[in-house]
């Protein structure tokens, strides 16, 4: 794992080509839409114009460069970011840090939802320049429905194109911009941060404008999910050559409005419009490639994300695939359907791309917010920064952040229906996690030492049934010598399950992305043996893959004397006997629950039903398996109030 780290953060041509492939898509697209969205239907005037630049040109610098660039980019997870990276490293400082964390998980999945629908209309819009009354509703759609059919396929053989294909992009983004400058150079007085002062306080609801700057910072957050496949120093040196090329486009843009774009706009985007008209077909085809490429960087870094919220036990267990050899891709197919779904009732809804402008930047302005407020637990408690300095930090940031969340609050009624969503996948983390922690509350554990000598004698009773040779449980207990009651309950209740070999499997999630060992512990030689896997978050659990490995470590480091069964039949099947025991909770009828619990409950076992089971999530093959169910009571009902009815006297 060092060695891959180190090879990340290598600086060389390609790891600078694969950092704006995937990481710069959606930021890199917002020229698209930004300054659009910020003069829409308003008289075109200097003031307005070179001050929403200036807006831009600072939100740059503050919210991706200095919050993200420089200071978020330090707390790397061995290598690692995103916001379940950042709570994995500070959630031992603060227990209340859940709600944050599920806050931006949540508003993150969201921007899977618009980003995809807004960028790619964005691009399709301007072929109505080139063919007149186009359906380019028709045509975004099919673009979507293609882009997720792809997925179970993966970006193994396309992918490598990403990098090279944006960096044209950026290149025509500098170049267009610096064509329209020219004729216009006083526009670079727009990097004066006092246009922005003169916008915000003296253009008529000029605060209010920041709803639609904030649209050219949406794809920060990107920059810190995608830390583990760049690296830090290919994310700071490549940023240097997006933004130059961002800023030059919306200078670009400035330019061309004053000059050209005449009292109003009129439904015209000012990114086509500057481009010269020969050029404007091949401009359109690549601006949509560009948004299929930013799309396609926002749907992986949703699976991505869901994958590490099932492991840190924020989403309940669904299927994970792996569509390709390239390492740290999966595909995960219901979260692909609901993508899907959810992009195309956006372009269904709000039809065009200003209508969706008015209902982006909500999400991603709390997903900022609750990094802001994960960062400050990093700084004093990771980094150990003075404590003034922190607070100078957070309260510009806060100020900043306040007022683009207080701008999009202004959105929520173009975005009603849209509150539906983000509440269900804040709903399933917050009832997934907080279910989970009042179930493991109630195990019990049981020193496994106390009942070693049982189990060898049961071993050795012959006249019981074996129930097989090597006989694996899944075990939640962290220490070595326990393990649950219920397993304890399960071997020995009812028909005693005797085997040759008990072995109690514990798969262990660390803080760390990439962990993946183990340790032994033979209580009893070849009899009774506890095994840890230590697994990252970013591991996919795949207990009876690992359990073979490290049986076969055993048996050919001489530590473990696999039993030759005495019935004969290794002579036809030399494998060892394996079962594993899965035993799956249910809730029992004899509860009676307070409202909240039962809520959290009767939730948590719906979704449960509704995931993946446990042989699957852990990756066993059925064939070895065998699942008990149990009732699990948490409350039993008390005073039951039944009464024995007086027998009748016989006459």
């Amino acid at each position: 794992m060092n060695i891959e780290k180190k090879s990340i953060n290598k600086v060389t041509t390609a790891s600078l080509l694969v950092a704006l492939g995937i990481i710069y898509g959606d930021i890199g697209t917002s020229p698209l839409y930004v300054l659009n969205a910020v003069v829409g239907d308003r008289a075109i005037d200097p003031l307005l114009v070179l001050g929403g630049v200036s807006c831009i040109f600072w939100t740059l610098v503050f919210q991706t460069t200095i919050k993200y660039v420089i200071l978020t980019l330090m707390a790397d997870n061995q290598g690692e970011g995103g916001v379940f990276s950042l709570y994995a490293l500070v959630r031992r400082y603060g227990k209340k840090l859940v709600i944050p964390t599920i806050l931006g998980a949540t508003t993150l999945l969201a921007d899977g939802i618009i980003t995809p629908p807004i960028s790619v209309a964005s691009a399709i819009e301007g072929l109505d320049m080139v063919i007149p009354n186009m359906p380019t509703v028709a045509f975004v759609v099919v673009i979507l429905c293609l882009l997720f059919f792809f997925q179970r396929f993966g970006t193994q053989k396309i992918g490598s194109a990403f990098g090279p294909f944006m960096a044209i992009w950026f290149g025509m983004l500098l170049i267009v911009g610096i064509s329209q400058i020219i004729h216009y150079p006083t526009v670079i007085n727009a990097l004066n941060p006092v246009y922005a002062y003169d916008l915000l306080a003296k253009y008529p609801k000029g605060f209010w404008l920041l709803g639609s700057v904030f649209l050219c910072t949406t794809g920060a957050e990107a920059l810190y999910s995608d830390l583990g496949h760049c690296g830090r120093k290919n994310i700071r040196i490549s940023w240097i050559y997006v933004k130059i090329a961002l800023m030059a486009n919306y200078l670009g843009q400035a330019a061309w409005l004053l000059n050209e774009g005449g009292p109003l706009l009129k439904g015209r985007n000012p990114f086509y419009e500057m481009m010269p008209h020969w050029f404007l077909l091949p401009g359109i085809v690549i601006a949509t490639i560009a948004t299929i490429i930013a799309s396609q960087a926002l749907i992986s870094g949703s699976y991505t994300l869901i994958n590490e919220a099932m492991s840190m036990n924020f989403w309940p267990r669904v299927s994970v695939r792996q569509p390709s050899d390239l390492k740290g891709q999966i595909y995960i197919p219901s979260v692909n359907i609901i993508l899907w779904i959810g992009c195309v009732m956006m372009v269904l809804y709000f039809q065009t791309s200003a209508h969706m402008e008015a209902a982006y930047g909500f999400s991603i302005t709390i997903a900022m917010m609750m990094t802001s407020i994960l960062l400050g637990y990093y700084l004093v408690y990771i980094k150990k920064w003075n404590t003034l300095l922190i607070c100078v930090i957070l309260l510009a940031f806060g100020i900043i952040e306040t007022s683009f969340f207080i701008t999009n609050v202004a959105k929520i009624k173009q975005r009603w229906m849209f509150l539906f969503f983000e509440l269900f996948i804040f709903s399933v983390m917050y009832v997934w996690y907080y279910a989970r922690k009042v179930n493991n509350s109630l195990v019990k554990f049981v020193q496994l030492g106390k009942y070693t000598q049982l189990l060898k004698e049961l071993s050795a009773d012959d006249d019981i049934p074996k129930f097989a040779t090597h006989l694996i449980y899944l075990t939640k207990a962290n220490s070595r010598s326990q393990v649950e009651e219920k397993i304890i309950k399960s071997i020995f209740s009812k028909k005693p399950k005797r085997a040759d070999v008990y072995w109690f499997l514990h798969i262990h999630r660390t803080d760390e992305p990439y962990t993946l060992d183990y340790e032994v512990s033979e209580l009893v030689d070849d009899k009774v043996i506890k095994i840890t896997v230590n697994t990252g978050f970013r591991v996919q659990a795949r207990a009876e893959l690992f359990f073979k490995k490290i049986v076969h470590d055993l048996v050919m480091n001489k530590e473990l004397n696999l039993h030759i069964r005495p019935d004969g039949s290794s002579k036809y099947n030399p494998e060892p006997d394996m079962r594993f025991v899965v035993i799956e909770k249910f809730l029992s009828v004899e509860n009676e629950f307070a409202l909240r619990r039962g809520l959290l409950l009767n939730s948590y076992f719906f979704l449960k039903h509704l995931g993946q089971s446990d042989e699957k999530a852990f990756g066993l093959d059925k064939s070895d398996v065998e699942v008990e169910h149990i009732p699990l009571v948490y409350q039993a009902v008390q005073n039951i109030d039944l009464k024995r009815k007086a027998e009748e006297q016989s006459i």
